[in-house]
């Protein structure tokens, strides 16, 4: 139960809310057991006056309070189910943006265990489940406790040991039902959870994967997999049903045999009436109405193992501390961007050194590449710069203050980044350039469109409106760095770094995007990772890195002169 705890912390925001959500509840469920006890006194009691009674007894009254107990029920319910599911609704949405303010600062280190199909059902789905715990579980259980209560001390005005036998009977079966469902319900609950993360992972992957399976003929194999899991989560499906049928059949059971019970007691006196004629079927019909209000309490205790479950899982995301932690603010800093690194050395998790010793110098507006072979360790050296991990030893620092030092903030506005795989979500040209610089005009969206050679995407009847789709399916790898890189231009930021921005073009592809980056970066700091040799000779710095350390330095001529592993490059793939 510690699990749910956190997540019971973030009710405090609407407690009024959901205490009126409570409250309309109680007065639905009183409604109703007040509608069907007044209404079986009501048809006894007229049945006994008969027509002799016709003038002496009261038929007026009891109808009105029928009407009246009627009217209460559909008004209480209709504004419980408004109150009560708004409210559900308000916390589901504080929920899911503390869930995703608690996700973003992990990124990347702390969600490198996760796959991205899993953190989405994390964030939606488990996230959905805990709605349960106030609808299904804590409103029910509370409404529950204040029937009891109110039936027992109702009827003891009638009869208090019919009364108190009832109530114990309410009690007993509202502590024993739930906890002995939720022993017997937790392990499909929580088999529940898993099989639905673990079907809607490979559902995914299958969906996004799909040429590839054909091509190795892997398709059948894959499908016969994620048929499994589907089968495995039905029978988990059906093991819940079947044991939310056994609570109901046992709580209707109850139900039966505390009915003939009252029965049976009323029938020998209410009181200190021993003819009670209509007092019995007031009892009856009061015991028989009591236990409705039992019904969603037993079934519902059966979703708390996947509730716990749900919980778990989010746990494991939100309890996470945050590898890199930004201070709130910095002190003032100069303009432009400057680099220094002083014997930075990073070590992964898994325990592999990446980088050793590195120090480098960047001034401002001078272009630097990072060039070596596959896994020396460029790209983590790219990422350190925008602190996506922090090193385990050394210093880096921007513009004289260490990188430590920044806030967020500043550190993401100096910063633009052009990452390998440029990433466009299913929207407008428009909204995927927004992103940014949510405050740009069109008209500087269209003219970093004009200056990375992107105007084709402008001269169509739709302009900046033109649907992308999914990853930008119908642009080319050329457009596709392109957009990444009036992105970057747009955004404004002094220091640009650039991870493999020619990767996968051709030649001529590439030479365009390298005499483009010369001319849109001039007057900034540039940082480009590469392992191919184009267009290398017009940066001021080159950088070649082996087993995580920079083993030369120096413009393309110095490397060429000192005939080291640049020039050994040059002469085995230089084209």
């Amino acid at each position: 139960m510690k699990t749910l705890l956190p997540f019971l912390a973030l009710y405090r925001r609407h407690i009024w809310r959901l205490a009126l959500g409570v409250v309309l509840a109680v007065v639905t469920l009183l409604a109703s057991i007040g509608l069907l006890t007044l209404s079986g006194w009501f048809l006894a009691a007229s049945s006994l006056a008969g027509v002799a009674g016709l003038y002496s007894f009261n038929y007026m009254l009891p109808a009105a309070g029928v009407r009246g107990a009627a009217i209460t029920r559909t008004a209480a319910r209709y504004f419980e189910r408004l109150v009560s599911h708004d409210g559900t609704f308000r916390v589901l949405e504080h929920l899911r943006v503390f869930t995703f303010s608690r996700l973003m600062p992990l990124s990347p280190a702390g969600l490198t265990a996760f796959r991205k199909g899993d953190l989405l059902n994390r964030l939606v789905a488990d996230v959905d489940t805990l709605d349960h715990l106030y609808l299904r579980i804590i409103s029910p259980l509370i409404g529950a406790m204040a029937v009891i209560l109110a039936v027992t001390v109702g009827l003891s005005w009638l009869d208090w040991q019919l009364a108190v036998t009832l109530g114990g009977l309410l009690l007993l079966t509202l502590l024993l039902l739930p906890p002995i469902f939720y022993r017997m319900g937790r392990p499909a609950g929580i088999a529940l959870t898993r099989l639905r993360a673990q079907y809607r992972s490979q559902l995914t992957s299958w969906l996004h994967s799909q040429a590839e399976l054909k091509l190795y003929g892997a398709a059948p194999r894959f499908r016969a997999e994620l048929d499994k899991t589907e089968t495995d989560w039905q029978q988990a499906q059906r093991a819940q049903a079947s044991l939310g049928g056994l609570s109901q059949a046992l709580l209707l059971m109850i139900t039966g045999l505390t009915v003939v019970l009252m029965l049976w007691l009323s029938a020998s006196g209410v009181g200190r009436d021993t003819q009670p004629g209509a007092l019995i079927a007031l009892f009856v019909f009061c015991a028989l109405a009591a236990f409705e209000a039992l019904a969603p309490v037993g079934g519902a205790f059966l979703h708390l193992g996947q509730v716990m479950a749900s919980a778990k899982r989010v746990s494991q995301i939100v309890s996470q501390q945050p590898a890199v932690e930004f201070p709130t603010s910095m002190p003032p800093v100069a303009q432009g961007a400057k680099l220094s690194l002083r014997d930075v050395n990073f070590t992964w998790q898994g325990g592999r050194n990446v980088l050793q010793g590195i120090s480098l110098d960047v001034a401002p507006c001078e272009h630097i590449a990072l060039l070596g072979r596959t896994g020396c360790g460029k790209s983590t050296l790219l990422q350190l710069l925008t602190r996506a991990w922090d090193p385990d030893a050394g210093e880096i620092a921007l513009n004289g203050q260490p990188l430590k030092s920044w806030d967020e903030a500043s550190l993401r506005a100096v910063t633009s980044v052009v990452t390998q795989r440029v990433h466009l979500f299913s929207s407008t040209l428009r909204e995927n350039l927004r992103l940014a610089s949510a405050d740009s005009s069109d008209e500087q969206m269209a003219a970093v469109l004009r200056q990375v050679g992107l105007e084709a995407l402008l001269n169509n009847d739709q302009g900046l409106n033109a649907w992308l789709g999914e990853g930008g399916r119908q642009l080319s790898g050329g457009e596709l760095r392109r957009l990444g890189l009036a992105r970057a231009l747009l955004h404004g930021g002094s220091l640009l770094l650039l991870d493999e921005p020619t990767e996968g073009l051709d030649a001529e592809t590439e030479q365009q995007i390298l005499q483009l980056l010369r001319q849109v970066a001039q007057d900034k700091t540039l940082v480009m990772v590469t392992h191919r040799l184009q267009g290398l000779s017009h940066f001021d710095k080159i950088c070649i890195m082996d087993n995580g350390c920079i083993t030369e330095q120096g413009n393309h001529a110095e490397l060429i002169s000192k005939q080291g592993r640049y020039w050994y490059f040059h002469q085995q793939f230089a084209l």
